[in-house]
């Protein structure tokens, strides 16, 4: 029998606790971390303005799917290894784990940092947007960094210390806030154009990641000072290691990578399908009048087409043709100017609805990371009546938050993006989000989703779940944004039919495969019940507040809602939607003593709510 065979068949009662309070600080270090990321890209918006935003965005979604690669599959392999190793007290093994992890992670890292830096024109020209080269530079030595943290993460995990990952976390997000937001308004101030200033913001995300690193590694200093200096056992070879590692990260990798990698394609798309309706069909213009000034398209236009020949086509591909030459004509170089202007304003809305539809689904984090090993402990103990209860329970508390969070966006979205951005128009912005926030529960119960199959060993049918509502996805928004009647308010309806295809297939599976499978009627119609009413009460309460705010310009007759008008009504209609939905949960019964009992001190809350 090997070492590996000796590791105990029970989790004792201390291992347990252990483990829930880790997981507990893990959640709280991933809400802190998306609080102050909320603080952060509202005022950059503000801050570089619509095209800026759209630099900033293009250049992190490229940094984002290698992101995902580092803090998905990786860390999450190091950490079980290490875990098993510990509880053998196979302290060389673990070591030897930890030192292959960090060569593979530096290794990774470094060939992202030289693809992104010295490739960084091609990514931009990839995205659409060839300002967002800056950016993308900019990003590059933060990846070697990001890699070398989801090494020293992985190894505190496996000791089931979870207050290093979520403090460094925390360093990384105020740098990233203090730093970024300083060089961005610096730059601005300095007179130099957005694309320069949002590349001096993502500046702030690379310095984040070095002193986080510096933490870590100090961190890891002081716990090896506390390990046995002396271990007899023999640890397995390289390859051993790094094929273990492989296998249990490449399924959660490729899973987790797959909603960014669909973002990036997304992206580029949307933004190139953009290009082409304003450059084939300018009856599209009128989709957008009120929001974009066509001037300087419209004169560059008509430029480019008088250098064209007789009956030669005045389309995308022609100008891309010109535009890929050494030295591209000055008509073709102004026009595609002033076409990237135009989709840069446009995208850069729809970025600003975007950041706010990802924060609810950046706050499933919190119970996706606490899923796997949670429904994973049960099954190894053979509970399978744990397991369907851990289960039941977290499709249920995602519902909870979910359905109010996508039913409030599409109720204010307009009013939400008054009150958040000021560089950006809500008439444009508003609407985008609304339709966002249905896709917001389609995602959120999703990745609940994904995590309860992986926690029951199904690994790759997640993936492919993914790659299905992704080709929906692209195939949707490449055949609406060129549409003239439909233009970037398409780009949100492939994330609904994206996900909710995805939803649809996942729950399906979960009913075939997974054993006492959750009755779904109950989980769902009580929250949305509530979410329903809820909505009703904000744009209710936002409408009367509104009128009662407005105001009536000299001369005018029209009513004008100011900004603090806005606010005012925002807030409240925001403040008695919460109250509103809170009695409703108690009044239904949507929770219960379950699932609050999974909770730090839901027993309390339970008995004070009476249930």
């Amino acid at each position: 029998m090997s070492q590996r065979d000796t590791a105990p068949r029970r989790i004792s009662g201390q291992k347990q606790n252990t483990f829930f309070g880790g997981a507990a600080i893990l959640a709280v270090g991933i809400l802190v971390v998306k609080l102050i990321g909320m603080f952060y890209k509202i005022p950059l918006v503000n801050i570089i303005g619509e095209q800026g935003n759209t630099d900033f965005t293009n250049a992190y979604n490229i940094y984002a799917v290698l992101l995902t690669i580092s803090t998905a599959g990786l860390p999450v392999a190091v950490s079980k290894l290490v875990s098993e190793a510990s509880a053998l007290g196979r302290h060389n093994q673990m070591r030897k784990t930890f030192r292959v992890s960090m060569l593979l992670f530096l290794s990774l890292g470094l060939v992202s940092f030289l693809v992104m830096y010295f490739k960084a024109d091609t990514l931009a020209a990839m995205m659409n947007d060839t300002k967002a080269a800056a950016g993308i530079k900019a990003l590059a030595p933060a990846v070697v960094c990001v890699g070398c943290l989801a090494a020293f993460r992985g190894y505190s995990q496996g000791h089931s210390d979870m207050a290093p990952t979520s403090i460094s976390q925390i360093i990384e997000a105020l740098c990233k806030l203090v730093i970024g937001l300083s060089l961005a308004y610096w730059l601005i101030q300095a007179g130099q154009p957005a694309h320069v200033a949002a590349a001096g913001a993502i500046t702030g995300v690379t310095v984040g990641t070095v002193v986080a690193l510096a933490y870590m590694l100090l961190s890891y200093g002081f716990g090896r000072a506390r390990e046995p200096r002396l271990s007899r056992d023999v640890p397995d070879g390289a390859g051993s290691i790094l094929k273990d590692i492989l296998r249990i990260a490449i399924p959660i990798t490729l899973s987790s990578s797959m909603v960014g990698i669909v973002t990036v394609i997304d992206s580029s798309l949307v933004q190139g399908q953009l290009q082409r309706a304003l450059v084939e069909d300018p009856a599209s213009w009128a989709l957008y009048a009120d929001f974009v000034d066509f001037g300087a398209l419209e004169n560059a236009l008509d430029t480019w087409k008088e250098t064209l020949a007789a009956g030669a086509a005045a389309n995308m591909a022609s100008l891309t043709q010109q535009m890929a030459l050494e030295a591209p004509p000055a008509a073709a170089q102004a026009l595609s100017d002033a076409v990237q202007d135009v989709s840069r304003t446009l995208y850069g809305n729809y970025g600003g609805a975007l950041n706010i539809y990802n924060l609810p689904t950046s706050l499933m984090a919190a119970i996706t990371a606490s899923v796997i090993p949670a429904v994973s402990g049960a099954l190894a103990r053979r509970d399978r009546r744990g397991s369907a209860k851990i289960t039941g329970s977290a499709l249920r508390i995602t519902a909870l938050l979910a359905f109010p969070m996508g039913v409030g966006l599409f109720v204010m979205g307009q009013p939400i993006m008054r009150l958040l951005f000021t560089k950006l128009n809500p008439d444009l912005a508003g609407p985008l989000l609304s339709t966002l926030g249905l896709a917001t529960v389609f995602v959120c119960m999703m990745l609940v989703c994904n995590s309860i199959l992986q926690a029951h060993g199904f690994v790759n049918l997640p993936v492919l779940v993914m790659v299905l509502g992704g080709v929906l996805k692209i195939v949707t928004n490449y055949n609406l944004v060129v549409r003239p009647e439909v233009g970037i308010f398409g780009a949100p309806a492939g994330n609904i039919l994206c996900f909710g295809l995805c939803l649809a297939l996942d729950l399906l599976i979960i009913s075939r495969v997974i054993p006492k499978r959750p009755r779904y009627l109950p989980i769902f119609v009580k929250p949305l019940a509530a979410s329903a009413l809820m909505g009703g009460a904000a744009w209710v309460v936002y409408r009367v507040l509104a009128r009662l705010l407005s105001a009536v310009p000299e001369g005018g007759t029209e009513a004008v809602l100011s900004r603090m008008g806005n606010a005012v009504a925002t807030l409240a209609a925001i403040g008695v939607a919460m109250v509103v939905y809170l009695v409703l949960v108690v009044a239904l019964r949507a929770i219960s003593r379950e699932d609050l009992s999974l909770m730090p001190k839901g027993d309390k809350l339970a008995r004070l709510l009476r249930l």
